[in-house]
């Protein structure tokens, strides 16, 4: 495999930048960057008339990363040629929250080959049901096919993302990569590193995604209870303060859940996917240092088969907007310590999302993560 990469600060300008990637004949365009930069037209054009013959795929982030660490309002563009991997690309129209399953079903049989191995899936990052998307894929793919991938981000305010394809920019459909091929290597970590704090609180009334009641009361006047100062700045305060989510007998179902927004005229929270209705929910928060062991456990975790690869691997890393919020001026420290472990030969992409989609820590269900650093490990055998 070869890759080759460029960053865009500023569009126009920095267009022709996209001619240093042409020489690999690149069959597969990562692109990860700023909403600006996908809501000019000049973007998703020059992408075209440079790479004719490529699939497109990309997504709106709350920061980039690249080899470099991590940039902001840039945009990541990542060329691939496959030697032996062969690839399809689908998208599917995602209408309204509540048509999430059905995205992902949609999507899914798109994709669905008996030579499918892996599927990589960007959707999103607002009016989505994360979970909702993963079980409308698994209804077709099965629990076992390995799937990762994130949901779009903005900068963190949660009101509007763009995911790209050779169709287009939009801001209403969901983008998938099926991968085919013996000598692909497709490998995932995910790990957090965020401690819980507090009571645990029995969940009392939920619908989906939409948390009501905790304990019999509001949810958000709990939540605004122990937020204490930083109650005024929801719901982007609430990225620093995510949920564990516990079984009915109090053990951990090793997710977190963000919140996304809040309604005070009911009281209710609004989060990044399903919550379990017969279980409990406990706070979270975390330090830098916890964050980046995090990064590093999935690092491990994602190398772990330990095949060696044929020219050049790819590690593409989706990463919590809250961890970044936590990190602030250290954030690049967990992309660093991602490279240390995955080694040289490892070109790094990747974005800041508004959630992460992949197995979870040592389970094989693909599931939808928050405040998780998740990286995909894509290579080919020798």
């Amino acid at each position: 495999m070869k890759i080759a990469q460029t960053v865009l600060k500023n569009l126009p300008a920095d267009l022709d930048n996209l001619s240093s990637l042409v020489a690999i004949e690149p069959q597969l365009i990562l692109v990860f960057g700023y909403t600006e930069h996908f809501a000019d037209p000049a973007l998703n054009a020059s992408l075209a008339a440079y790479f004719p013959n490529a699939q497109r795929v990309g997504c709106t982030t709350a920061g980039e990363i690249s080899p470099t660490g991590v940039v902001n309002h840039s945009t990541v563009v990542t060329a691939l040629h496959f030697e032996a991997v062969s690839f399809k690309v689908a998208t599917a129209a995602l209408e309204s929250m509540e048509k999430s399953f059905d995205a992902g079903a949609d999507l899914a049989k798109k994709l669905l080959t008996p030579e499918l191995k892996a599927v990589l899936v960007l959707g999103q990052g607002v009016n989505i049901n994360g979970s909702g998307l993963i079980a409308g894929m698994a209804s077709a793919l099965g629990d076992a096919m390995p799937v990762t991938g994130g949901l779009a981000g903005d900068d963190g305010a949660f009101v509007k993302t763009y995911t790209l394809s050779n169709a287009g920019v939009s801001s209403s459909s969901v983008v998938a990569v099926g991968f085919e091929g013996e000598k692909l290597i497709f490998s995932h970590g995910s790990f957090g590193g965020w401690k819980a704090f507090g009571p645990t609180r029995k969940v009392t009334r939920c619908v989906g995604n939409i948390l009501y009641e905790l304990d019999g009361a509001p949810a958000l006047d709990v939540y605004k209870k122990y937020l204490g100062e930083y109650a005024k700045d929801l719901p982007g305060s609430g990225l620093l303060f995510p949920f564990e989510m516990l079984s009915d007998a109090r053990e951990s179902l090793g997710q977190i859940r963000t919140i996304l927004g809040v309604n005070e005229d009911d009281g209710s929270l609004i989060l990044a996917g399903v919550i379990n209705p017969d279980g409990y929910l406990r706070l979270m928060h975390a330090h830098t240092n916890d964050l980046v062991d995090g990064a590093e456990t999935a690092a491990k975790a994602s190398i772990a088969a330990g095949q060696q690869c044929a020219g050049q691997a790819l590690g593409l890393l989706v990463s919590c907007v809250g961890r970044k919020l936590v990190m602030g001026g250290r954030v690049d420290e967990e992309v660093e310590a991602v490279q240390e472990i995955l080694g040289e030969n490892t070109v790094l992409c990747g974005f800041y999302s508004n959630g992460e989609i992949c197995p979870g820590y040592q389970l094989e269900a693909c599931s939808l993560h928050n405040q998780t650093m998740t990286i995909t490990y894509l290579a080919e055998t020798m």
